[in-house]
């Protein structure tokens, strides 16, 4: 019989496709070592790619369907034809089978095509376009053949039987191998092990792990420099990239026109690992940049010839394109790595990051201002320091935003508030240093780990119950970055503290101004830390609606101001903060509410006419219930 064929050539294609299989694992194993206990990892993978994977594929719903059809009648197909063909359960039931899951795979390769005849711009084309052919001569080609042997028909032309078999072997040519010889299926293969390699394993089951990871200051390489300095999974992690362009539709730096594209870096990182040019890269290319190919090596420095400086230094690090990407490729970390090269063997900060960086070094505040003026703020409220009453309830944490003068309005609310509801608190003062954010994000890991270790050295001559601090930045380092350094806190927000403290009814509301309000979600208060429920809890309960912008939430777009953009201040053709204020502007609302110094700063940088810009906890203050102490207060916090 005809079908007596399929076996031997189906044993020899998985016997080519384990090859490269073999050759891709080495490519990644050019890179630094991650211990893991593989068999772990590779029984986390079904659930994983299940559950983990699919919440994210399932925001676009209509994909998330075509996708599971597709790849679960793929894969189902392919596990029963190697039943029937090689193991030689051939029987009805099998046929059966092995009908409705090319059936399955058959539906979605008819939605996969239509999706790719007139497809978006942040799809990647190239061989991306056929792969849809092969979908469905495969599929179809299967789901023929498994009708003809369930109906028990034999006996069929030899030109039928010739283009049948010759289909199924096409396709599945075009799959296996594309999957492990690096074609476009090959995020199938690498995809799958990605996830049960993950650099980052805290991400599944509901986790959540955002907080950057330390590097030996005595490693001879700082950083990454060439391909080969990342960690084997990470490579791998590149590798799994679908080249959807989900990261590349949220991503502010490259709708404002900066020459960064995450989708086409993760892409030039892949050709660094396997050596070649980018001239195969079928996307859109950095703005601002030629298309002109470009070559790399695993043991070629990145920056000399495959990527500009420029590129990585465009990132805000406003993690969108994590949060985004359905494969779970971790762009933020890679970019960082790079710029710790960069900044700690080179020299080569851009900007102004370089000055910044001195003077976090000399005065521990990026200003260059005197630590000795760090409580000034403060001065006239004649707030407790820890340094005379050693314990309290609450560290208030100012965070270097005590230095400007828009944000001291909200530190001032803040200690209006407490003071309100009775909370004992107290300051470090000029005990405080820089929490280190800034010069991490900038690539300078050895002033980060000598603040975070002075900063956790003074923590812990105290005692306190929590850390509430303004600033998510600060509130995101203290709280996921230092105990790296034996400093472990119950770190809050304010947002997240005010809000409980109206809950309980410590602090008691009148309704606000009717006002038209919309809010912008920070970047390290909401994609970092799942802060989003508070500030509109808080909104709520002062009788404010809030008209959401169409990017809110997890998919808020950043204001511009992390990860040290405004000091790299690398050109675009729009500056970022213009782009959100639209935004809020398309919404009608009058005001602005935020829960970060730094987005208050860029959004208030905006030209007007614009929306008010004010802080959640400046709101909260004017809308206080009035009392016997309200008065006081009020004067406190203006």
């Amino acid at each position: 019989m005809w079908t007596s064929l399929i076996g031997p050539l189906l044993v020899i294609m998985i016997a080519l496709a384990i090859a490269g299989a073999v050759k891709r694992i080495r490519l990644w194993q050019q890179g630094k070592p991650a211990s893991f206990s593989i068999g772990k990892a590779l029984a986390a993978i079904p659930r994983r790619y299940l559950v983990d994977l699919h919440d994210v594929v399932a925001r676009d719903k209509a994909f998330a369907n075509t996708h599971v059809a597709t790849a679960g009648g793929f894969v189902a197909s392919g596990i029963l034809m190697v039943l029937v063909f090689v193991m030689g359960l051939d029987n009805t039931l099998t046929f059966a089978l092995m009908s409705a899951t090319f059936a399955a795979m058959a539906f979605g390769a008819v939605k996969v095509k239509k999706r790719r005849e007139n497809p978006p711009a942040n799809l990647s084309k190239g061989p991306w376009q056929r792969l849809p052919n092969s979908l469905l001569v495969f599929s179809f080609s299967g789901l023929m053949m498994s009708l003809l042997l369930l109906l028990g028909i034999g006996n069929v032309p030899i030109i039928v039987a010739a283009l049948l078999i010759v289909g199924i072997l096409l396709g599945l040519a075009e799959l296996l191998f594309g999957m492990t010889w690096g074609g476009p299926m090959k995020h199938a293969f690498a995809g799958a092990l990605h996830l049960g390699f993950h650099r980052r394993q805290e991400r599944f089951g509901g986790g959540r792990s955002t907080g950057l990871k330390p590097i030996n200051l005595d490693e001879q390489t700082l950083g990454v420099e060439k391909p080969s300095d990342f960690y084997w999974n990470q490579l791998l992690g590149f590798d799994a990239c679908v080249q959807c362009g989900r990261c590349e539709k949220v991503c502010p730096a490259f709708a404002a026109g900066q020459p960064l594209n995450p989708k086409k870096l993760i892409q030039d990182m892949v050709v660094g690992m396997a050596g070649g040019d980018t001239g195969n890269y079928a996307g859109i290319q950095y703005p601002g940049k030629s298309d002109e190919a470009r070559c790399g090596a695993p043991d070629k420095p990145l920056f000399e010839g495959l990527l500009d400086a420029e590129t990585v230094w465009s990132c805000t690090t406003c993690r969108a394109c994590v949060e985004e990407c359905p494969m779970m490729i971790e762009h933020v970390d890679a970019i960082v790595d790079m710029r710790r090269n960069l900044t700690l063997a080179k020299g080569e900060t851009v900007g102004k990051g370089a000055e910044v960086l001195e003077n976090l070094i000399a005065t521990d505040n990026p200003n260059g201002l005197s630590p000795n003026s760090r409580a000034n703020w403060s001065v006239d409220l004649k707030l407790n320091h820890l340094s005379e009453v050693g314990t309290t309830d609450v560290l208030l944490w100012a965070g270097d935003g005590a230095f400007d003068l828009a944000y001291q309005r909200t530190l001032r609310a803040v200690v209006a508030l407490l003071r309100n509801a009775n909370i004992d608190f107290a300051i470090l003062g000029n005990e405080e240093l820089d929490s280190g954010d800034l010069a991490r994000r900038l690539g300078d890991e050895a002033t980060f780990q000598r603040l975070a270790i002075a900063n956790v050295k003074t923590l812990n001559k105290y005692q306190f119950r929590s850390i509430v601090t303004p600033d998510p930045h600060a509130f995101h380092v203290l709280k996921n970055e230092y105990p790296d350094f034996g400093g472990s806190y119950d770190v809050f927000h304010h947002t997240e503290y005010l809000a409980k403290l109206v809950e309980q009814g410590d602090i008691k509301l009148n309704q606000a101004k009717a006002q038209s309000v919309t809010y912008h979600d920070p970047c390290y208060l909401g994609r970092y830390n799942g802060g989003y429920d508070a500030p509109r809890y808080l909104l709520s309960s002062m009788g404010l609606t809030v008209s959401e912008m169409e990017r809110s939430g997890y998919r808020s777009r950043c204001c511009g101001g992390g990860g040290g953009a405004p000091v790299t201040d690398i050109p675009g053709e729009h500056r970022i903060a213009d782009m959100r204020m639209d935004d809020a502007r398309e919404t009608g609302a009058d005001m602005v509410a935020v829960a970060c110094p730094q987005c208050a700063v860029m959004l208030e940088g905006v030209v007007m006419p614009r929306p008010e810009v004010k802080d959640i906890a400046v709101m909260l203050l004017d809308a206080m219930a009035e009392n016997a102490d309200a008065g006081k207060v009020k004067a406190v916090g203006e």
